[in-house]
């Protein structure tokens, strides 16, 4: 193993450039807390960010909650070192926007999963911190009425929508049974439960007025109340505070917890079409149904961007099936145009996906890419490639 945790150096942070220059070994929470003491936000944010490190996190094109708004790490980095197999250190440490000098290096090496070489150092995009947030619950009737509900609330707020997770009502179910202290987000169960959650920049939208209410808050309170009108909308709760906007983001950040607690699982991490979401999760109940009688199936989703954190649950080990459905699931990600793996990269359990799924020329070109750069093979030996 090769870790990185010691160059954990942020090197520069340039407020009006808006960009932040650290070593791979940066943890994130780290990097965080240092551009926030400047008015600034790095606006990548997951479970792990107490943990991860900026090198990781550009090896594997890390996405999270607000790629929404942001985009995934590729989308926030303007350059970065690698260095090569051979020793060799290749310098991409650019700060531009627009740098048009042949091929993208530094695209090929975001996402290669330590592959081709080691990235050391990067140059990050920054954004101005937002200064309020309105946070919500929502309950909708259906997944169709859900992306109807978004597409609502970008227009209503200028795109403005940061984060849009799904949890339907079985992972609500197996979150309280794990901590019963924790309050369901509804007075009564719904099947479809969305956390939004909208940010902004603007002073107008953030001072809080006379009453001390904000008005961001206030403007997505009267969104929402006009779709319940509408009956868009089934139920919806919105945060009064920052613990209660914690207590919501708990429920959603307790996915890892509430998947691993059930110990035989076959886990994915696909990508959709926003509109065949709903598709897919209807057509894995027949599925499930025909092959799996006994399983049954637990997911969140970063619903805003169409990737599905779906994972089946089998009453028992049983190899065999497992593979039996991930090849079905990957059968209906391939009917629908999506990928077998959205945010958590390769590594080796999906290589078998990789070598069923993954179109032969592009492999042929990352083989050819492979040999060329690390031709005796030393770069995360065994990854990636089928």
């Amino acid at each position: 193993m090769l870790s990185l945790a010691r160059m954990n150096r942020i090197e520069e942070i340039r407020p009006s450039a808006r960009i932040a220059v650290v070593q791979a070994g940066v943890v994130l929470d780290s990097l965080h807390g240092a551009v926030a003491e400047h008015g600034l936000s790095f606006p990548m944010t997951f479970g792990a960010r107490g943990s991860c490190m900026i090198g990781g996190m550009l090896s594997t094109n890390a996405g999270g909650s607000n790629v929404l708004r942001y985009g995934n790490m590729r989308d926030l980095c303007l350059g970065l070192e690698a260095v090569l197999a051979d020793g060799r250190v290749l310098d991409l440490m650019s700060a531009l926007h627009k740098d048009n000098t042949g091929y993208d290096l530094r695209d090929l090496f975001i996402g290669a999963e330590g592959t081709l070489g080691v990235i050391t150092r990067a140059v990050l995009k920054l954004v101005a911190a937002p200064r309020a947030f309105a946070t919500a619950m929502v309950a909708t009737a259906g997944l169709g009425e859900a992306l109807a509900l978004l597409n609502r609330l970008q227009e209503a707020t200028g795109g403005a929508v940061e984060a849009f997770e799904y949890m339907p009502g079985s992972y609500i179910a197996r979150h309280l049974a794990l901590h019963p202290e924790a309050r369901p987000p509804f007075a009564a169960p719904h099947e479809v439960n969305i956390l939004v959650e909208v940010g902004t920049t603007s002073v107008r939208e953030a001072a809080p007025g006379a009453d001390g209410a904000v008005p961001l808050v206030g403007h997505l309170e009267q969104v929402l109340a006009g779709l319940m009108e509408e009956g868009a909308v089934l139920d919806a709760v919105i945060a009064r505070s920052e613990a209660e906007r914690a207590e919501m983001w708990a429920r959603r950040e307790a996915a890892a917890e509430v998947m691993l607690s059930h110990p035989h699982r076959v886990d994915t991490d696909i990508a959709l079409p926003l509109d065949g979401v709903a598709d897919f999760l209807a057509r894995m109940e027949a599925v499930l149904g025909e092959i799996a009688p006994g399983a049954g199936h637990s997911e969140v989703a970063h619903l805003g961007d169409g990737n599905i954190h779906f994972s089946v649950l089998l009453p028992g080990p049983d190899a065999a099936l497992a593979e039996a459905i991930t090849e079905r699931v990957e059968d209906e990600v391939k009917r629908l145009g999506g990928t077998f793996s959205a945010e958590h990269g390769i590594g080796l359990s999906k290589k078998g996906s990789m070598a069923r799924r993954k179109d032969p020329v592009a492999l042929d070109v990352m083989r050819a890419l492979k040999a060329a750069l690390d031709p005796e093979g030393r770069m995360n030996p065994g990854k990636v490639l089928p």
